[in-house]
């Protein structure tokens, strides 16, 4: 059975005219109703963007639509974009992200790319490379029963898009744009792929997915290019359409082919594209096979084979998923920065918080890609809780209970945050009312789950979730169907009901150079190493 149709604004270069974007926004909603994402291709900061930007991150000025944007095209937009893996830039608008997989609660799932083209590895922070393409088609073709994506964004139009289409008036598909996303359109296989930076517009005929009579029928690919906000030849720029979820579409449905679709344009990658998904059927994944020595050689790899750390099966034991994107969380990655890592053990590690609210602020993560704690294996899980249970001596030891939280929403790597209270500031009552009554304020519905009871029995894999723990036990626990505040957490913690820091709530005003972060790791390390049942395994 279908499900809901989803309502979709795709809007090209803004080039820093919020007020023009969001203007028409309104008058487009006020006249056709409400709409439940805008998504922005090619360049949203433009050269006038600061004043007018100064007021969206106040909150002077809000989006008036959830709306979802690229990265930068060039090294004068980039400090625009605080964090490479995408963070919520002001109310209502959201960097993506450098590349990756955006699965909404409806089901809808929007691939993306930020940036243009580069030359070589590796690629600036405005550029994606030939890894950057491989890796992300890595690991969504490798997906079982991968069928393509709602929806891809890229800045760069694709190199050859207008084959066996008609003209793109002035631009020459074969010439111009990248044979990258080329290549990444031919393996995602998007329904909708939206583009810009030519600052005209071009709606292409739909193509097949499929050759006919050879293979099994597939949806089709529509490519649609946007022109500049507010461009003075009153070129189209925003795009409305109504999409339901491939997840939810009846098969055939989803394979009807229209009147007027045409041959794939990019079947010079098709072999290709074949190739690598057949190679990924067998291909072997072992970022999760490593540890670091903190003790003896930090910062190096060496190989795990389980019997070190006493765990006989370590091998045989089920390797998480791959990420879709760049991950800083996962030990494998080169993104990790490993100078704040401060205990590892077999499945899990412990890390000092980026930007912490307090100096002993630290998060429990898995080594492996895992998204949440609903989707972790029984030895993950046994030490996880074997952290919480070494985390809490510690924190007793120095007069303080901890308050742990996870956020399962706009985040890729399971987080477990971990932030210490002074027992003398608050008891464990006053933590769960604070959580409640700040939640009522925001009309979040914050419920407690029973007592013996646990997150994965009131919650199925893939659900959106706040969750809160208390190291007595107590738990809270919010399903998430729409917007939630990416803060909540902390903001609460850093309230002056609690912690009274309100001016640390925000982790990207709290950071510290590289220089006082090794400090303190160094000091949480050296504290926590009698409680550390890694070192002694």
């Amino acid at each position: 059975m279908a499900g809901t149709p989803l309502r979709v604004l795709a809007c090209g270069d803004v080039e820093g005219r919020l007020e023009t974007l969001f203007g028409r926004v309104r008058a487009i909603q006020s006249k056709s109703g409400r709409f439940d994402m805008l998504l922005c291709v090619g360049n949203f900061f433009g050269s006038t963007s600061e004043t007018d930007w100064a007021e969206y991150c106040t909150g002077a000025k809000k989006a008036p639509i959830p709306t979802y944007v690229l990265g930068a095209n060039n090294q004068e937009t980039v400090r625009y974009f605080p964090d490479i893996n995408g963070c919520e830039l002001a109310e209502n608008i959201t960097y993506l992200g450098r590349r990756g997989l955006y699965s909404g609660t409806s089901g809808l799932q929007i691939a993306y790319l930020s940036g243009t083209e580069s030359q070589g590895e590796p690629a600036s922070a405005y550029s994606f490379s030939t890894k950057d393409v491989s890796e992300l088609k890595t690991s969504l073709l490798s997906t079982p029963n991968f069928r393509g994506v709602d929806i891809l964004l890229t800045s760069p139009w694709p190199r050859d898009v207008g084959v066996f289409a008609s003209s793109a008036g002035e631009i020459d598909t074969k010439k111009c744009g990248s044979k990258l996303v080329s290549d990444l359109a031919a393996s995602l296989k998007p329904r909708y792929h939206f583009a810009a930076l030519k600052k005209v517009y071009f709606e292409r005929l739909p193509y097949r997915n499929h050759i006919v009579l050879q293979e099994t029928p597939q949806h089709v690919s529509r490519f649609i290019a946007l022109a500049d906000v507010g461009n003075a030849s009153k070129r189209k720029y925003l795009y409305a359409f109504t999409i339901v979820p491939m997840s939810s579409m009846d098969p055939a449905e989803l394979v009807k082919q229209p009147q007027d679709v045409t041959e794939n344009p990019y079947q010079k990658w098709r072999k290709e594209v074949q190739h690598t998904e057949t190679a990924l059927c067998a291909e072997e994944e072992t970022s999760c096979q490593f540890f670091f020595d903190l003790n003896k050689r930090e910062g190096k790899k060496r190989p795990s084979d389980g019997k070190e750390r006493g765990n006989s099966q370590a091998k045989q034991a089920k390797k998480p998923p791959q990420p879709t994107g760049p991950c800083w969380f996962c030990l494998a990655s080169p993104e990790v920065e490993k100078h704040l890592v401060v205990s590892i053990g077999t499945h899990c590690y412990l890390a000092l918080a980026k930007g912490g609210l307090l100096p002993d602020h630290v998060l429990i993560l898995p080594i492996g890609h895992y998204q949440s704690v609903v989707d972790l294996s029984s030895e993950v899980v046994e030490e996880l809780n074997k952290y919480k249970s070494a985390l809490k001596k510690f924190f007793r030891s120095k007069g303080k209970r901890y308050v742990l939280f996870e956020r399962n929403y706009r985040s890729q790597h399971l987080q477990l945050q971990v932030i210490p209270v002074p027992l003398d500031r608050c008891t464990s009552e006053d933590i769960k009312e604070s959580f409640i009554a700040q939640a009522l304020e925001q009309q979040i519905e914050l419920l407690e789950i029973p007592e013996h009871s646990n997150i994965t029995q009131v919650v199925q894999p893939g659900t959106p979730y706040f969750y809160v723990e208390l190291d007595t036990g107590e738990k809270l626990f919010h399903r998430i169907r729409g917007r939630f505040p990416l803060q909540f957490g902390r903001e609460v913690l850093a309230s002056e009901a609690l912690l009274a820091l309100p001016e640390r709530a925000d982790w990207r005003r709290c950071a510290a150079e590289r220089a006082e972060e090794e400090a303190q790791a160094r000091a949480f390390r050296r504290d926590f190493q009698p409680f550390d049942f890694a070192l002694r395994a």
